[in-house]
C-alpha cells in the first residue's frame, strides 16, 4: 500500500475568510458557534490586524478606535 493513501496530502480549501473589525487591541474569540466553536482565546493586536488560529478569522483594528494605554 502506497504512503500517499495512508496518509493524503491535505488540501485546504481556500475560500471566504470572516473579516471582523474591533474597537480594541485586546479581544476574544470563541469561533461563534456556541457549543459548536472553540475554546476561548485571547488575542492582541500589535500593529493593525491579527487572525485567529483556530478558525482564522481575521481582527482588524478600527483605524478611529482609540490608544488602549490607560488601564
Amino acid at each position: 500500500m502506497q504512503a500517499q493513501t495512508l496518509y493524503p496530502t491535505p488540501r485546504p480549501r481556500l475560500g471566504h475568510v470572516e473579516t471582523i473589525i474591533v474597537q480594541s487591541r485586546t479581544l476574544s474569540c470563541d469561533g461563534g458557534m456556541g457549543a459548536l466553536g472553540h475554546p476561548r482565546v485571547w488575542l492582541r493586536i500589535a500593529d493593525h490586524q491579527t487572525f485567529c488560529p483556530y478558525c482564522s478569522r481575521l481582527f482588524v483594528l478600527n483605524p478611529d478606535a482609540g490608544d488602549e494605554t490607560a488601564h
